[in-house]
């Protein structure tokens, strides 16, 4: 783990700090950069993120990582892990500014259209339980119905079943991690989530 090189990807969004304790915790010196040189020759990408998706795209497009990320992604296949924003960032759409994503999954990003609104507050924010859809290698060793930590007013809402990893109830099921090959995106934040969280991270850095 030492040897690679894992690049936390700084577009302006992000709770980045957070994200570099937990893996120096874990024993891995990640780099914070938004130089699309070091994120091209990075082993493995963390795209983490807070904020408004429409701004997130134009950040990434003006900062010239746009289409490092494709190629990286897509071409290269390098291993690629989207938190909260960074992983609505790889849907096709969202209603929030109503702007195009990279298109890595047929999803869009959509705000939470709750009824009971004194019971579901949005965003949503706090501990939930996750719901593990299949079997993969970044839930090993978490349990099915682990909590983690969110905060979010739109969610994922995957078209292609296969992709979904997990879901969690907020008044609906809605997707909160997906995978397909080398990319994979978790609504909640592991950073925050205390041990299960970690062992989300470990679990991707462990990655072949």
């Amino acid at each position: 783990m030492m040897d690679e090189r894992t690049v936390i990807i700084n577009y302006g969004m992000g709770n980045l700090n957070s994200v570099k304790r937990k893996l120096f915790r874990l024993g891995v010196d990640a780099c914070i950069s938004s130089d699309p040189e070091v994120i091209a020759n990075a082993d493995k990408l963390i795209l983490p993120g807070v904020g408004h998706f429409e701004k997130a795209v134009l950040n990434l497009k003006q900062l010239g990582l746009w289409d490092t990320l494709n190629e990286s992604v897509l071409l290269k296949k390098k291993p690629i892990l989207g938190i909260c924003l960074g992983m609505q960032l790889m849907a096709k759409r969202s209603e929030e500014g109503n702007s195009e994503g990279l298109g890595w999954f047929d999803a869009e990003v959509v705000k939470f259209k709750v009824q009971d609104t004194l019971k579901y507050k949005v965003p949503h924010t706090g501990w939930n339980q996750i719901s593990k859809v299949k079997n993969s290698f970044l839930m090993q060793n978490i349990p099915d119905l682990s909590e983690f930590y969110f905060v979010h007013s739109y969610h994922f809402k995957c078209n292609n079943p296969d992709d979904i990893l997990n879901e969690t109830e907020y008044e609906y099921n809605f997707t909160s991690a997906v995978e397909k090959e080398n990319i994979f995106g978790v609504q909640y934040h592991p950073e925050k989530s205390h041990d299960i969280g970690e062992m989300v991270l470990k679990n991707f850095i462990s990655l072949k």
